[in-house]
């Protein structure tokens, strides 16, 4: 409530003490005058009323201080002015009318003034009300504004990385809220209201239907977010993919009301990573070849001219032999040279040859763990493509290696991608399992496994070995060179069966300490 003081100020303006005391004084001398001037004119004695009349108007613009004045004053004249000699008893009772009068006035007064002072609160109040109001109103319209500017950006950052918001209850599957980003992903018109549950299950290509259902059946049984890929299918017959994240929403009692969640279009990453698979699939095949046609080129650069050498040396032995008198001594000189040539030849094959044992390469201090990580960023694509799931185990601590970093990430590569290819095609569950362990003699141990179609019976021995495979398009090169790659670090590469099915490859590294000693 306000102050009634305040408010009381508010309803009427303080006259001063003087003025209002003036009042009473004025207001009496004006009454007395009246009935003086309706005595000359030989009226009717008036003064009582006029005297009432100046009470009741000091009572109100005065005050009940000055009003009482005016009473009191009222009295005074009418008797010693007036009416001197009328008797005690009527006396008496002008006084009493008087005071009655006073007394009601006082009242009427004090009610007013209550009045007054309500009304300036409820006063005060309204307008503070209003005030408060017109902020609410104003803060209303910026917090609008700045929402409508809110779903405004979140509609363009929803354009831009193509990706739709949405809500759908559990009851019936009802979309309850579908964004606009949303209806052009799945090419409905926003028109004709929301699809209900049956369209929104018909986009979802006939593949992938099957699998989303059990994702959200699963979602629903558990109360839990969902994570899903998928593919739908548009009325034109376009096929996109969609990565959607669902979380639940329960009410104060647990219980499932809906589900919110996002559903992005991936159709160009999909398309990325398929032509980026591509070009790694063509760059490790290019790899390959480039390796087999460096090892033709050099066998025929290096091989070339000790053998060319030799067949001239040959030639001039056999013109000293056929002479009519054979020069024996220039013939053996001949001859001796052909046999270096030849030992040339032979130790140039032999260099060649070292080259998948030994070779110049740079070493460097490299972690294991971290190559394998790599690798598997690489590849997981390319496993997840073919329904392949990759488990690792590595040791934590494990001592750095030096060696050369791309030599070893061909080999871990040859080893994962032919665990996958042994894996794509076979039934059953497909795992891809990478292991890092230490080993004795501080020594590094990584295995590679398998739940593929396992190593070919009776021919183990024989998967190292140049050119073997068991491959429709493969070279047999991969095995050989990841061997021959360890050998030349100062490891070992081995494989076995992996029961009840598959394949597993292992191979040991030195440590970096084990090296320098």
């Amino acid at each position: 409530m306000g102050n009634p003081d305040k408010a009381k100020g508010i309803a009427r303006p303080a006259a001063s003490t003087t003025t209002r005391y003036g009042l009473a004084l004025f207001s009496v001398a004006v009454a007395a005058g009246m009935a003086q001037l309706f005595l000359y004119f030989h009226l009717p004695l008036a003064f009582n009323a006029f005297a009432l009349c100046a009470i009741a108007i000091t009572f109100w613009y005065g005050g009940t201080k000055p009003g009482i004045l005016a009473a009191v004053l009222s009295a005074l004249v009418r008797s010693y002015v007036f009416d001197r000699e009328i008797n005690s008893i009527s006396r008496v009772l002008y006084d009493l009318v008087f005071l009655v009068f006073a007394l009601l006035m006082t009242a009427a007064t004090q009610t007013r003034d209550e009045l007054e002072v309500r009304v300036a609160e409820r006063t005060a109040e309204l307008t503070l009300a209003n005030e408060d109001l017109s902020r609410e109103i104003a803060e209303r319209k910026r917090a609008e504004e700045k929402m409508r500017q809110s779903e405004a950006y979140l509609a363009e950052a929803q354009r831009i990385t193509h990706t739709g918001s949405w809500v759908w209850q559990i009851a019936g599957g009802d979309a309850l809220h579908l964004s606009e980003e949303w209806y052009r992903i799945y090419g409905f018109e926003p028109g004709r209201g929301a699809p209900d549950w049956e369209q929104r299950l018909q986009c979802i290509h006939p593949e992938d239907r099957p699998r989303w259902q059990d994702t959200i059946a699963r979602a629903i049984s558990d109360k839990s977010d969902y994570e899903l890929e998928f593919r739908i299918v548009l009325p034109d017959g376009t096929v996109k993919h969609i990565r959607t994240v669902g979380h639940p929403v329960r009410n104060a009692s647990g219980d499932l009301l809906q589900f919110l969640g996002s559903s992005a279009d991936i159709t160009q990453r999909k398309q990325a990573e398929e032509a980026l698979r591509l070009a790694q699939a063509d760059l490790a095949r290019i790899s390959r070849v480039t390796t087999m046609g460096e090892l033709t080129a050099s066998l025929a650069h290096e091989v070339n001219q000790p053998i060319a050498a030799a067949v001239t040396d040959a030639s001039t032995c056999l013109r000293w032999l056929t002479r009519d008198e054979p020069d024996l001594a220039e013939a053996r000189e001949a001859a001796s040279r052909v046999v270096r040539d030849a030992v040339r030849a032979t130790e140039i094959i032999s260099r060649i040859r070292s080259l998948f044992k030994k070779g110049i390469s740079q070493r460097e201090p490299v972690d294991v763990n971290e190559i394998i990580r790599g690798m598997i960023d690489l590849l997981r694509s390319e496993a997840t493509r073919h329904s392949i799931s990759i488990r690792t185990e590595l040791s934590e601590g494990l001592p750095q290696i030096m060696g050369d970093r791309v030599q070893l990430q061909q080999v871990l590569m040859n080893l994962m991608i032919n665990g996958i290819e042994a894996m794509k095609d076979v039934e059953g569950a497909r795992q891809l399992s990478i292991k890092s362990q230490h080993a004795e003699g501080e020594q590094v141990m990584v295995s590679v496994s398998d739940t593929g179609v396992g190593l070919p019976p009776q021919q183990a021995d024989l998967i190292f070995g140049a050119f073997f495979t068991t491959k429709r398009d493969g070279t047999g090169m991969g095995l050989r060179i990841s061997r021959t790659i360890v050998e030349s670090h100062g490891g070992r590469l081995w494989s076995s069966d992996n029961p009840p099915r598959g394949a597993i490859f292992q191979f040991t590294l030195p440590s970096k300490s084990d090296t320098h000693e």
